[in-house]
């Protein structure tokens, strides 16, 4: 799978960078090189990403659904 995202950056206090993924508000950390936050950024994303996951499997556990891939390109 295939997906881009945007990183918004500013200069934070103290030297460090702070950022967040446009497309994905909450997911928000910092670093004090850009490569250590893009990094951060990722980790929170994929953690984000997971959270979601897991909250709606147990939702829908024990329920009598279909679920299907989908691929954005």
């Amino acid at each position: 799978m295939s997906m881009k995202f945007t990183a918004i950056i500013e200069q934070g206090e103290n030297g460090w960078l702070v950022g967040q993924i446009e497309e994905v508000p909450a997911a928000i950390s910092q670093g004090k090189t850009m490569e250590e936050l893009k990094a951060n950024l990722l980790d929170a994303l994929k953690l984000i990403l997971d959270t979601n996951k897991e909250i709606t499997e147990r939702e829908y556990l024990g329920k009598d659904v279909i679920v299907e891939e989908l691929e954005l390109t």
